[in-house]
């Protein structure tokens, strides 16, 4: 059966390189084969974050983190920032977990502000906010370094921000941003196999932590801690996201990182001149659209369904029909991971060809 190759927002392409090294023959986790190898790539995977503090890789999907994080570091109230399919699942989450949670909500495609953030912080109510900084259902990112500005105010507000959809499609520093928890999918812009979530923790994120009492255990960031420092993981790993995460950071530093992220802003600027070219208009509100996705309004009606079983039969590829509420009404295209600016200009050749065939 053919591939088909994927330009949707995740699962993403995967190389046949990276998938040779996912699929390395199994060492015990408990080794010293192990403990090399997670040795190895820790340094760099702390350079990839920009920081001084571990990096640690769960063996969860993006959400596995999500939910740690509220259950390590809410003891009071968290906000949670709600612009899109992923961050208004996130208050749910935080009220699953029976923690108090209260909603900053704002339309889909528009940006949560840095402003509004602060007057809900100035009650004194909450001890920790949720942020996704590239909303993915959308394609709208949200202004991340005017709202670390304003959480600088708030010392003893946990900053917990998801970066799933732009980690390593740009550069997002956590020391410097003042973050508490960072955490990302291994496959969005990372290019990996799904599965797996690679996130950092701050010292003061960890001295919360050991004030929750009701933590659990498997995300417990303390035994992630505890762990790390002997090139250990808490539970059993997925080794193979290990030996890929290795192959990936090689190819990362190969490229060299402005290199990638320079090449990401390109593929996002020629997707949205795309689509305003050929009378669509772009989802977010302008300027505050995604370097890893373009989000389009589908303004001309095309029929996606048309156009994407065209796209699979003729080019082997599909794209997004859109998420949520805004599926029919938009169209998702993914720029991110290992893709050249060739790549997505064929892309677009392709859809031109799928649009004219779908009768738009």
């Amino acid at each position: 059966m053919a591939h088909i190759k994927l330009f949707i927002p995740g699962p993403i392409e995967v190389s046949e390189k990276t998938l040779r090294a996912f699929a390395t023959p199994m060492v015990g986790h408990r080794s010293k084969e192990f403990q090399a190898l997670y040795a190895e790539i820790k340094p760099r995977l702390q350079e990839l974050f920009v920081t001084k503090q571990p990096v640690f890789v769960s063996t969860t999907s993006a959400w596995g983190v999500m939910e740690g994080a509220i259950r390590n570091l809410v003891s009071k109230k968290v906000l949670n920032c709600m612009s899109g399919a992923f961050s208004d699942k996130w208050f749910d989450v935080a009220k699953k977990c029976g923690k108090a949670a209260e909603a900053y909500q704002v339309e889909w495609g528009q940006p949560i502000l840095a402003e509004e953030i602060d007057k809900r912080l100035a009650t004194g109510e909450f001890d920790a906010i949720t942020l996704i900084h590239n909303e993915t259902s959308t394609g709208t990112m949200n202004p991340l370094w005017e709202i670390a500005a304003v959480l600088r105010k708030y010392p003893d507000v946990q900053f917990i921000v998801d970066v799933v959809s732009s980690f390593s499609a740009m550069n997002i520093p956590f020391d410097e941003l003042g973050i508490d928890v960072l955490l990302a999918g291994t496959q969005k812009a990372l290019a990996m196999p799904a599965g797996a979530c690679l996130f950092a923790v701050s010292e003061k994120a960890f001295a919360k932590a050991a004030t929750i009492k009701d933590r659990g255990y498997y995300l417990d960031f303390l035994e992630f801690r505890k762990n790390a420092e002997s090139d250990m993981t808490p539970t059993t790993p997925s080794i193979s996201h290990f030996y890929a995460l290795r192959s990936k950071l090689d190819d990362f530093f190969t490229e060299g990182l402005e290199n990638r992220y320079a090449r990401h802003l390109a593929n996002a600027k020629l997707a949205r001149a795309w689509a305003l070219d050929r009378g669509f208009e772009l989802f977010p509100a302008a300027g505050y659209e995604s370097v890893s996705l373009t989000c389009v309004k589908n303004t001309r009606n095309v029929d996606i369904p048309k156009v994407n079983a065209h796209l699979k039969k003729t080019y082997s590829c599909v794209i997004d029909g859109g998420y949520g509420k805004i599926k029919g009404t938009t169209f998702r295209l993914s720029h991110m991971g290992d893709e050249s600016t060739e790549n997505i200009r064929l892309l677009l050749e392709w859809m031109d060809d799928a649009i004219k065939v779908a009768g738009a």
